[in-house]
């Protein structure tokens, strides 16, 4: 070994007596490569490979595909709707189903066992559950992969959980454009569940076929059922928890549902809502609600109500986009942000009245 190699240690004294006493030496240690700097650039995906892996159900483009659509980046906006009109002649084919309840209705536990007995039924089934997002933080938990673990396991299955993102009405903003882009990869059943607040969720009655109201018993919630409110949109309502002791209430709920279903005009011409129960827990009641949603498919594809109503869903998807780009641009204007902050401080002290600044700042919008 090369004496340069070694080296006695700085602790041993240079001087004195003992310097000889110290025989440890240390080997001069290896030289490390200097690391080299790696520059990682997220490759950019192109429309036409997003529309092929789309139309192959390659889940994880669609799951870059609905990324695109939610995004708010106005970069993204342009290139999400290229992809969706691309996509949009393979759209239309699937029966779309919207269900909320009130929390601890059992959703999740529903939508699992339910998809799950369609895949078993060689149907390909995508559920989009709407999480909601906290008013401060804007932030989401999106643990319904985590709550629906048996389904996101089978492979005619796509599981999207999405933030609520602050939109009225229980969904998503983008909630429609994600339904075409899962029929165009050819899914037969879309399951739309909402977030579940209770009264506020008639906007998913405007995006689905099928509504579904999923109740319980012993919650207080058959007060609800006597108030107006969403029962009046709902297509077919299930009790569900209908097990064990629970069964007999389960059975009352039924019969003051009904009764109360008799008294509203039908969400749908033609059909009569039904009141069923289910147990989740139990995959009991499941096939019972899936004949009656074939059913109401059939009669009114026949009637022509079902293509009536995708008519005026779009309908209402032209002037709920209309009004929200009036927001953005709004709100984005540069003029008016300096005006509305004046206009803040006026109104906080007394100066001006709201509905009279309203007016002044539409006024100057309009003839900007």
């Amino acid at each position: 070994m090369m004496q340069e190699d070694m080296k006695r240690p700085e602790w041993v004294p240079t001087s004195g007596e003992n310097q000889d006493a110290f025989t440890t030496t240390v080997m001069k240690g290896t030289e490390q490569p200097v690391a080299r700097k790696h520059s990682f650039q997220k490759r950019t995906v192109s429309i036409e490979t997003l529309v092929e892996g789309v139309r192959n159900n390659n889940r994880t483009l669609l799951a870059q595909a609905i990324t695109l659509v939610e995004s708010n980046a106005r970069k993204h906006n342009q290139k999400a709707q290229e992809l969706i009109q691309q996509l949009l002649p393979y759209t239309g084919n699937s029966i779309r189903i919207g269900i909320t309840g009130v929390p601890g209705a059992g959703k999740s536990t529903f939508i699992e066992a339910f998809g799950t007995m369609l895949c078993e039924l060689n149907l390909k089934v995508a559920v989009l559950a709407v999480d909601p997002s906290s008013t401060l933080t804007r932030g989401s938990i999106l643990g319904d992969k985590t709550r629906m673990e048996r389904l996101v396991q089978q492979e005619n299955a796509f599981v999207r959980p999405s933030p609520s993102g602050g939109a009225l009405g229980g969904v998503n903003r983008r909630t429609r454009e994600t339904m075409l882009l899962c029929e165009a990869a050819g899914y037969d059943v879309i399951l739309v569940e909402t977030v579940g607040v209770g009264q506020s969720e008639g906007m998913v009655r405007d995006m689905v076929d099928f509504f579904l109201l999923l109740s319980l018993t012993g919650a207080g919630d058959e007060l609800q059922g006597i108030k107006r409110g969403i029962l009046e949109l709902a297509d077919g309502i299930l009790i569900n928890k209908a097990d064990g002791d629970n069964r007999v209430r389960a059975l009352q709920t039924v019969g003051l549902y009904s009764q109360m279903s008799h008294l509203f005009q039908p969400a749908t011409e033609g059909w009569e809502v039904h009141v069923g129960l289910c147990s989740a827990l139990y995959n009991e009641g499941l096939q019972e609600f899936w004949k009656e949603v074939t059913t109401f498919q059939e009669k009114t594809k026949q009637s022509g109500v079902f293509e009536q109503r995708r008519n005026n869903q779009k309908r209402h998807w032209l002037y709920a986009s209309i009004r929200e780009q009036l927001e953005i641009r709004f709100f984005n204007n540069t003029m008016m942000k300096e005006q509305l902050m004046q206009y803040e401080q006026d109104i906080m002290h007394g100066k001006q009245t709201v509905t009279k600044a309203v007016m002044e700042l539409m006024e100057t919008y309009e003839n900007k």
